[in-house]
């Protein structure tokens, strides 16, 4: 397949498989006259990118899950030592949101002058906690 087929058949632009090959997640694939042409099995991987894109994995954590070091180790259990560390990734933003929106609650109730009087309020509350 040329790349536009490949770029239909994934969903992607094109321009976005050529930075996966750029940045080594995806393999290059063969020439012909200077075209790129892929195989099936270039849409098996390029649904793995996809996957650890949305499962909030960076361009460089996917490169090492789906880079050299694949010949090292499974690349399960490679995935299962980062989606560990990913979560709790994802369970620190989320108590951060939290944190994050009782403080803007408690904004909504606020009679503050000026912001020497909301951070002495403040001071005063972190004291109480």
């Amino acid at each position: 397949m040329k790349i536009g087929e490949i770029a239909a058949r994934s969903g992607l632009p094109a321009s976005t498989i050529r930075y996966y090959e750029k940045e080594g997640l995806l393999p290059r694939p063969a020439r012909v006259s200077g075209r790129r042409l892929y195989g099936d099995e270039s849409l098996d991987q390029i649904a793995f990118v996809h996957f650890a894109r949305e499962a909030g994995f960076s361009i460089p954590e996917i490169r090492k899950l789906a880079g050299p070091s694949r010949k090292s180790s499974p690349l399960s259990s490679r995935l299962r030592d980062m989606a560990t560390a990913k979560i709790r990734e994802i369970d620190q933003t989320i108590e951060r949101a939290r944190l994050m929106k009782s403080l803007l609650n408690d904004a909504l109730t606020c009679r503050c002058l000026d912001p020497a009087e909301c951070g002495s309020r403040i001071r005063k509350r972190l004291k109480a906690d």
